[in-house]
């Protein structure tokens, strides 16, 4: 294959033609890809790909043990869950032992947007309140209710007036003390929850994603997620922890995020890479509050927990669990984080490196503090050119957002630094 930019905007303007044009590429000239294997992905260009951004394709892309489980099921079976089958029970089996004991039952849904509407739908029928507490640089989903409480995407629905968002103190760019930052931030949190009350929505739920991915990869003080759900099931809320980024391994230290903050969450979300790109998502919650919202509604879903799916998050989960990629996720993570620290110390740049696990970044600045939105997307850019796909994330798109397929070795990340490492010396 050969370079083709005639053949690219003839697709692009396709697309265009029939997607619309506000449907988002990544990169000035966008990536026209045809195949994927591992943690590489071919262009129509003939180069191949680092990828270094795709948390989709969890196990990597088209993992033969998942092609080869979705083919077989699609060749026996597939319906919806109204009759008895075997692959949804023994997936959910298998999925719940991943959770602590008390998080015992689970819905299906086709995406991470469809389990949050579903959780929030959940913590409104149980607390009989509808406020909502998120972050105030986030993302859980393009449902109606969704677009409401979305403080990180540009959105046409006004802002929820039964919504408050939460600023979260982050160690890395806040000079300030740890003790300082937790004090003022648990005030705005009881501030915020005594307006939903006084307003009369009172409260359903804190809605997070523990990795806090959209707003940057933060590093909240110590105590503060743990005092912060207390108070919110203080005044009859209930936690939801988004797992749709921070979950499956990812953290490495853990196999689900909210568990870096030892607390326990009424529901968990999940999606993206549950089937590493067949669609694929869930509600994780309790014997309780299940029975009690299947009491009051006829819940049923034509396609989540079809056996094709079903097949798919079975075979993600069994390699994800037999091939130790959580363990690798920490390995490959602390290494990749040792690296850019040595990175870092050579760059002015760089004010901190961010994230666990496998999903971390660098978080620049110019030499007067500010966030360096356009050094940030010259690298993003430089490193397309090289070879390796990553993106930029946080509320000035001034953090480098790395989170490839949980395959990704310490080679990969060798390669990934040392392309980082010329970007930054273009600068």
């Amino acid at each position: 294959m050969t370079a083709n930019p005639q053949g690219d905007r003839e697709l692009l303007a396709r697309r265009r033609a029939t997607l619309g044009p506000h449907s988002p590429t990544f990169y000035d000239e966008p990536l026209h890809v045809v195949s994927g294997q591992g943690v590489w992905l071919r262009g129509a260009d003939g180069i191949d790909y680092l990828d270094a951004y795709n948390n989709v394709p969890h196990v990597g892309h088209c993992n033969p043990v998942v092609v080869r489980a979705i083919a077989e099921q699609a060749g026996r079976l597939n319906i919806h869950t109204r009759y008895l089958s075997e692959p949804v029970v023994e997936y959910a089996e298998a999925l719940l032992e991943t959770f602590a004991p008390h998080l015992d039952k689970v819905l299906f849904t086709n995406s991470g947007s469809e389990a949050n509407e579903l959780a929030l739908r959940m913590t409104r029928q149980h607390t009989r309140s509808t406020g909502v507490l998120v972050t105030d640089f986030s993302y859980h989903g393009n449902t109606a209710s969704l677009a409401e409480l979305t403080t990180g995407l540009r959105v046409k629905e006004p802002f929820g007036s039964h919504v408050r968002a939460l600023h979260i103190p982050d160690l890395d760019s806040d000079p300030r003390s740890e003790e300082v930052l937790l004090t003022e931030a648990l005030a705005e949190a009881e501030a915020a929850i005594a307006s939903l009350k006084e307003a009369g929505h009172g409260v359903s739920a804190l809605l997070f994603d523990p990795l806090f991915s959209t707003e940057g990869l933060l590093r909240p003080p110590a105590g503060y997620i743990a005092a912060l759900t207390d108070l919110v099931r203080s005044a009859g809320g209930l936690i939801v922890a988004d797992e749709v980024q921070s979950g499956l391994g990812r953290a490495g230290s853990h196999f689900w995020g909210h568990e870096l903050y030892g607390i326990a969450p009424d529901l968990v979300t999940l999606g993206k890479p549950l089937g590493n790109g067949h669609p694929l998502g869930g509600v994780v919650t309790t014997t309780d509050l299940l029975d009690e919202f299947g009491a009051a509604n006829l819940y049923f879903n034509t396609f989540a927990g079809n056996p094709v799916s079903a097949a798919a998050g079975m075979a993600v989960l069994r390699e994800t669990i037999d091939r130790g990629l959580q363990r690798g996720a920490h390995d490959v993570g602390s290494y990749a984080h040792d690296l850019l620290e040595k990175l870092a110390a050579r760059q002015p740049l760089v004010r901190a490196v961010r994230g666990t696990g496998l999903f971390f970044g660098l978080d620049f600045v110019d030499e007067t503090g500010r966030p360096a939105t356009a050094q940030t997307k010259q690298i993003v850019e430089a490193m397309r050119r090289k070879g390796v796909l990553i993106s930029k994330i946080g509320p000035h798109d001034n953090v480098l957002k790395i989170r490839p397929p949980m395959v990704f070795t310490r080679e990969h990340v060798d390669l990934l630094v040392d392309r980082l490492a010329a970007s930054l010396d273009e600068l």
